[in-house]
């Protein structure tokens, strides 16, 4: 329902492209790792997959699950909860093993949280947490990187800012682009995972921003 919805709302908002290094796919039972800058990214990214038959269970923050309708919409998903600074931190990523087990593709943060900006100006990845290396080496899962750029044109900035960028991007349009890159098989070790798996996804951001910004400018 949640991939469902990301794939009517993102066509309203703004105009999303999608490119992949070649020959990347987003096999069953895939960790698909994904910039964090806006709001609204996790919908982009989301309609970018589904427009590749992918419909991913995300990990995301457990306070969501406290908003209407939102929280019933994660529910009947199986999405899985993430409980920060908190004993129940643990319970993700087996939660998350498990429906890797399952063949069902998982999205991931791992930047834990967005940057403070009051711009709407494209982030470069910020640091990773260790998340999703260690989950990648529990589970033995292929690790997809995946960047996006220009969901900060649709929200960003303070909560007024927010509201207004929602508002107008219909009308606005803006361009957002997701590029898919190459699957990567983890180190065991947890730190050189997590740097790799944080190189990984920067250099497609860097393709998407790329995009994102020459499809923009004026011919």
């Amino acid at each position: 329902m949640l991939s469902r919805f990301a794939g009517a709302l993102i066509p309203a908002v703004g105009r999303l492209s999608v490119t992949t290094d070649p020959g990347a796919v987003v096999a069953p039972g895939s960790l698909v790792v994904a910039n964090h800058t806006s709001l609204a990214d996790p919908a982009v990214v989301l309609a970018a997959l589904r427009g590749r038959g992918v419909e991913p269970v995300v990990m995301a923050a457990a306070g969501l699950w406290r908003i209407p309708l939102l929280g019933a919409v994660l529910t009947r998903g199986g999405h899985i909860r993430v409980y920060r600074h908190d004993r129940r931190a643990a319970r993700a990523v087996e939660d998350a093993a498990a429906v890797l087990a399952s063949g069902r593709v998982v999205l991931v943060y791992a930047e834990g949280g967005i940057a403070d900006r009051p711009d709407s100006g494209e982030l470069p990845p910020g640091p990773f947490r260790s998340g999703p290396a260690r989950l990648a080496a529990l589970t033995g899962a292929p690790v997809v990187p995946v960047g996006q750029a220009g969901a900060r044109r649709v929200t960003s900035g303070t909560v007024p800012k927010q509201v207004a960028g929602l508002l107008t991007a219909p009308v606005r349009r803006p361009r957002l682009h997701v590029h898919i890159g190459t699957p990567l098989r983890l180190p065991a070790d947890t730190k050189a995972a997590t740097a790799e798996a944080h190189a990984a996804v920067t250099r497609a951001w860097r393709t998407a921003a790329d995009h994102a910004g020459r499809s923009s400018r004026p011919a």
